[in-house]
């Protein structure tokens, strides 16, 4: 080869060598960032499957009455204008645990909720992969509010790096929820889908919040919300195998139409998750006025925050927690999971 070729030569294997370079710290921070649909609450509307990117912003922007910081795609449909915030992984992790757990929480409880919390988080991005955003910001999903600035919750997340809870070497949907008593809920029972690694086991909860509460409602209020008139009774219809209310009957006064049956979760849901906290309660009439007696906070599935939290207060590790909660799960490193699928792949 001509000397005068050599400058050429390296200039391209230089360009080359820095592309690679580029390319694989582009992918390896898009593999170790998360796409958050920031909603205010469990309510707000999701943007439609073929929403637009309008704008792409690094910085601080006002939209819906909201600051907010950081990388953020504006999205917008027919119904309205959101935003998607991209951050790093584990940033995005500690902010769910601060905004999940109290930092005053037992060290084994927050390395539980931070497992717990990087294995939804992992289901949905890869469920999700492709699309607009992984997951959202509220409780349907998992609670982000913000950055932690809790040292004991950097030390959960960093003390549990890359673990996560599997089934068949794949993250499982690691439902969670605050307080329950009695037995955890089945997951068939409220939404007809069942998985192998969760079943119904104590709850271990122990002067928890919420551990028994009480809501009183006209019934003029509750047949506005559900959109009937002249509500009469209403009475629990059929029950879960844990107790809680599974269908509700509306008797009416209309003769056409004497009652309507609901689904439970869609009662508390109508009425607000604060309202009515648990499906886990009874019910009784007197005057036109609804009296709700019920006990814990959430759907009741998979792992109890509160129960958690009491048994390490027992001396239990967040190994042994993971256990009882999700029994038919296994406990491996993220890294040996993805490698061990590229080796499937290759």
């Amino acid at each position: 080869m001509h000397q005068s070729t050599y400058p050429l030569m390296k200039r391209i294997i230089y360009i080359m060598l820095l592309s690679f370079v580029l390319f694989c710290t582009v992918s390896a921070q898009a593999e170790d960032s998360i796409k958050v649909l920031m909603l205010e609450t469990p309510y707000d509307s999701l943007p439609a499957e073929d929403a637009k990117v309008m704008n792409s912003v690094s910085g601080r922007v006002f939209l819906n009455g909201r600051y907010y910081e950081g990388d953020l795609n504006i999205l917008s449909d027919n119904k309205g204008i959101y935003v998607v915030k991209t951050l790093p992984f584990n940033q995005y992790l500690e902010g769910v645990v601060a905004s999940e757990s109290g930092n005053d929480w037992e060290l084994e409880a927050l390395k539980a909720q931070s497992i717990v919390s990087r294995t939804y988080a992992m289901f949905f991005k890869t469920l999700n992969a492709g699309k607009n955003y992984h997951i959202t910001s509220s409780v349907n999903d998992q609670l982000y509010k913000g950055n932690n600035s809790d040292s004991k919750i950097s030390r959960a997340v960093k003390n549990t790096e890359n673990e996560i809870l599997t089934h068949k070497h794949a993250p499982i949907k690691a439902f969670f929820h605050a307080t329950c008593e009695g037995k955890t809920e089945l997951p068939e029972e409220i939404w007809d889908e069942s998985y192998p690694y969760i079943r119904s086991v104590d709850c271990r909860n122990k002067n928890a919040p919420y551990e028994n509460w009480k809501r009183r409602f006209s019934l003029e209020i509750i047949g506005r919300a559900m959109g009937m008139k002249e509500l009469k009774d209403i009475v629990i219809d059929s029950y879960t195998s844990t107790g809680r209310a599974k269908t509700i009957k509306f008797i009416l006064s209309d003769e056409s139409s004497p009652s309507v049956t609901v689904k439970a979760i869609d009662f508390r849901k109508t009425l607000g998750y604060k309202e009515v906290p648990s499906t886990l309660f009874t019910v009784s009439v007197k005057n036109d006025v609804l009296l709700l007696r019920g006990k814990g906070y959430g759907h009741g599935v998979g792992l109890s925050q509160w129960g958690a939290l009491e048994m390490a207060r027992q001396g239990k590790g967040y190994k042994e927690i993971l256990s009882h909660y999700y029994p038919g799960a296994i406990l491996e490193h993220s890294e040996t999971l993805y490698s061990r699928k590229k080796e499937d792949n290759d």
